[in-house]
């Protein structure tokens, strides 16, 4: 008797429970569809979006162009570094021909997280954007859609890099790669270029509609693995170990791994050493699934130990951490750089074999290093 007027009175609840779960499945599904790619005869959708040199862009702004091209690129895709060469030249080659190029990033950087920077220097923030514009030298407007993704949703880029190719009515006569060879030097091109060159004549595309290869889309709305990722990281062990002089040596001859090693002298007293942590760690977790492993050595004294820990647990830095075993620092100084004065923090980056391609008695600079690190031929920006 109970037991029936129990299921009466959860039934209602249990129901409205399941209405709520199903509303909420829907309008999640509703809210975030996947976008899908414009299609060949379509028109160009407008835009509004900041370029790298803080100017405001739209589709008025190429109106005299007989062709306009959109790529889909971004920073930090293998892919997308791979094909900038041949962007920057298709833009320079055809300039003269009346050909606009726009490149455009779609991605969120609340969706990208450190372990998929493994291949690059840089992320796909709009200020990373400006010093990679920079840096290669763009000659074309490189636009900003990572907020709103409103651009992106609304032509359905697949992958980056993906090529949209419009006529003088701005009608879409092809959509997709820009070559079949990915590595750099292997390619130049040769679908875009085809695809304009019809274009210019007023003859069909060939292949108008070709697949794409490269990092996805990010997303904002799909950032769970980020969140868990980065909570896994903050739940694993840090540790901080006692180290000798003959260990400080191995770690710097750096013979029994196959590893670019970066090793960082720091103290928890050091102002500099503390500031510049968090970067450190950073860089850590971009290229610790490469081959690649930071360390760090204090400086602190031995009663200082706990202290030392308890920052590293702080930083959640669960890279292998040694401190001293004595407190003679100048033992330590000669054990790991005879060059070294003295000053901290100091850092070391170390090919195997132990040939030492970077010591800094300072601070560091983050991009520096990371343009370091992946520039290296024990990691490298390309699969």
């Amino acid at each position: 008797m109970t037991c029936n007027i129990m299921k009466k009175l959860l039934m209602p609840f249990l129901i409205f429970t399941l209405i709520l779960f199903c509303i909420g499945k829907v309008s999640s599904q509703t809210t975030h569809p996947e976008p899908k790619t414009l299609e060949i005869g379509l028109k160009a959708l407008d835009f509004n979006l900041l370029g790298v040199d803080g100017k405001k862009y739209s589709l008025k702004d190429f109106h005299k162009a007989a062709v306009l091209v959109i790529v889909f690129g971004c920073n930090h895709c293998p892919t997308a570094q791979a094909y900038e060469d041949r962007i920057i030249d298709v833009a320079k080659d055809y300039k003269s021909k009346g050909v606009d190029l726009v490149m455009i990033s779609p991605n969120s950087v609340k969706a990208l997280n450190y372990s998929e920077l493994g291949y690059s220097d840089m992320g796909d923030s709009y200020e990373e954007m400006k010093l990679r514009a920079a840096e290669k030298k763009f000659t074309f407007p490189y636009l900003y859609d990572g907020d709103d993704q409103k651009t992106a949703l609304a032509y359905g880029p697949v992958a980056t890099p993906h090529c949209f190719v419009f006529d003088k009515n701005r009608i879409l006569r092809y959509t997709g790669r820009i070559d079949s060879s990915e590595k750099p030097g292997t390619g130049k091109g040769e679908d875009l270029r085809n695809a304009i060159d019809a274009v210019l004549t007023g003859t069909t595309v060939k292949n108008p509609v070709t697949k794409v290869f490269g990092c996805s889309v990010k997303w904002s709305w799909k950032d769970e693995y980020t969140q868990r990722l980065y909570k896994q990281w903050a739940e694993l062990p840090v540790t901080l170990e006692e180290i000798d002089a003959q260990g400080i040596k191995d770690l710097i001859k750096n013979t029994s791994s196959d590893k670019l090693r970066l090793i960082n002298i720091w103290a928890t007293w050091c102002g500099p050493c503390i500031t510049e942590f968090p970067d450190l760690v950073i860089i850590d977790r971009m290229y610790r699934g490469r081959p690649f492993e930071f360390v760090t050595i204090s400086a602190d004294k031995q009663v200082r130990k706990d202290g030392a820990l308890k920052f590293l647990q702080k930083q959640q830095a669960s890279n292998k951490n040694y401190i001293f075993n004595k407190d003679d620092v100048y033992e330590m100084i000669e054990a790991v750089d005879p060059s070294w004065q003295g000053a901290l923090p100091y850092t070391l980056l170390i090919e195997p074999g132990g040939k030492i391609i970077y010591r800094k008695q300072d601070t560091i600079d983050p991009f520096e290093m990371k343009k370091l690190i992946v520039g290296n031929k024990y990691i490298g920006r390309y699969y």
